[in-house]
């Protein structure tokens, strides 16, 4: 287990689990890029495996984090889910059973925009008040390869 030491930053990371498999490979890629065959490439996915995937995926890891910094899920003051499914982010919100007012979604507004949508989610809640200094906040996501991960922190701004 993580223990903070007293002299502990009242904010910042607790903790942060990232897991890869590339044997999930071809139900999530993209099938080009500068790096691979200098061509545009196009996602490619396969919808029911990366649904049942990331729901078992984002609730292990999530379990993992919370461990590692010693919390549990009532710990949680907001679930900022990558925001690629609604689905996806309902069922979050059912493992972890936490209220539905209790989780950012921005998925409506900003569509899955990849890598960038916790970033935007967290930037909504932040600037219309949702979320203040001392609030924990777990954060998953999980993306092609496969790769997923989730990080807790506690926000503050000095």
């Amino acid at each position: 287990m993580l223990e903070l030491a007293n002299d502990a930053p009242k904010w910042g990371i607790r903790s942060s689990v990232l897991h890869s498999d590339g044997a999930y490979r071809d139900i999530l890629y993209v099938d080009g890029g500068p790096s691979s065959n200098s061509e545009v490439g196009h996602v490619r996915m396969e919808g029911k495996e990366v649904f049942r995937h990331a729901v078992e995926k984002l609730a292990d890891v999530m379990d993992e984090a919370l461990e590692v910094a010693n919390l549990t899920a009532d710990d949680i003051d907001w679930l900022i889910p990558h925001q690629a499914n609604i689905r996806i982010i309902d069922a979050m919100q059912k493992k972890m059973k936490m209220d539905s007012d209790r989780v950012v979604r921005t998925v409506e507004h900003h569509a899955n925009t990849s890598a960038a949508s916790i970033p935007l989610a967290l930037a909504v809640a932040v600037d219309d008040g949702r979320i203040k200094n001392g609030d924990i906040l777990a954060m998953e996501a999980i993306g092609g390869g496969l790769v997923w991960g989730a990080t807790l922190v506690k926000f503050g701004r000095p």
